[in-house]
């Protein structure tokens, strides 16, 4: 089943021709999330063949321009396809009012459903089949909070032969995939580990948009198979950094390397630099398996 990241916005407030602002999309078994919301987010949708009709929900870590001016044409966008089903937007509770007075009289045909985010504690936001989501609190200029995607662990499969040798019942095998073991007539137990194929562990991605360095909400993240991390300035303007609510690609790392993640996505460049070569070097010194994140990447999670 899918796990794929598509980068739609890698710049910071200003974009470039070369990066748009803010914005990912999770494929997580068919079903798309759409991670902050910037300005060309419909282009680079459509450059990424990421259809409109599969967006059901839309997660606005702050109330920045550069992560949500693009939700009003997108909005639009949505109305003009004709859509009918609702919309799940999960964001700080003033967005609805500013939504609202952005469209004025032009009253999409579908329920946006608003989910207030809290920016107090971490808190489970979403519970789907498959996956679960978290937001916790970041620490910039305004409240903001990072979101966790995290697949829910599959129940372990029943050995074929297993089945067959001790004609085992429906009963029986739910038992065991929820952890049961097996007692036979001669009163032999036969332990669970011996009867299924383990769970292949569930995977994750955490979105660490605006902030400063924080370890605070490490724990909840360990072991994140793909960690992404905002890298706006280099080690050089770390008072810059702190200053703004932001972090260095060295802040970064030292998060990466606190929550053992498997992989570290830098973005939010300052459209200061040309290149993130500085950026790559400074976070790779700390945690080897980092880059710097450009528009239009993917990351596929196998399982």
């Amino acid at each position: 089943m899918s796990f794929k990241l598509t980068i739609l916005g890698t710049s910071s407030a200003l974009p470039t021709t070369k990066r748009y602002t803010s914005a990912h999309v999770l494929n997580v078994h068919e079903r798309f999330f759409l991670v902050d919301c910037g300005e060309a987010t419909q282009v680079q949708l459509r450059r990424n063949k990421i259809r409109f009709s599969k967006l059901d929900y839309i997660f606005i870590s702050h109330l920045h321009g550069d992560h949500f001016y693009g939700i009003f044409g997108l909005i639009s966008t949505f109305a003009l396809l004709g859509r009918t089903k609702p919309l799940h937007l999960f964001a700080h509770p003033k967005l609805e009012n500013i939504i609202n007075t952005v469209l004025g009289s032009e009253v999409p045909p579908f329920k946006i459903e608003y989910h207030a985010l809290e920016y107090d504690k971490e808190n489970k936001i979403l519970d789907l089949k498959h996956l679960e989501v978290y937001s916790f609190p970041l620490k910039h200029r305004t409240q903001t909070c990072g979101f966790l995607f995290k697949e829910k662990e599959k129940l372990p499969n029943i050995k074929k032969e297993k089945i067959l040798e001790y004609n085992l019942s429906i009963t029986e095998i739910i038992a065991i995939k929820n952890g049961s073991g097996l007692t036979l007539e001669s009163g032999e137990l036969i332990k669970n580990e011996q009867l299924v194929i383990p769970p292949k562990r569930p995977r994750s991605y955490a979105y660490l948009s605006d902030t400063k360095y924080s370890d605070k909400y490490a724990p909840l993240l360990q072991q994140v198979d793909l960690l992404y991390h905002e890298a706006t300035f280099d080690a050089s303007k770390s008072k810059m950094a702190k200053k703004t609510g932001h972090s260095t690609a060295e802040d970064a790392a030292n998060f990466a390397q606190l929550t053992n993640a498997k992989k570290l996505l830098m973005g939010h460049l300052s459209a200061r630099y040309n290149d993130v070569k500085l950026h790559e070097k400074e976070a790779q010194k700390i945690f080897k398996n980092a880059t710097f994140v450009n528009d239009n990447d993917t990351f596929t999670i196998k399982n």
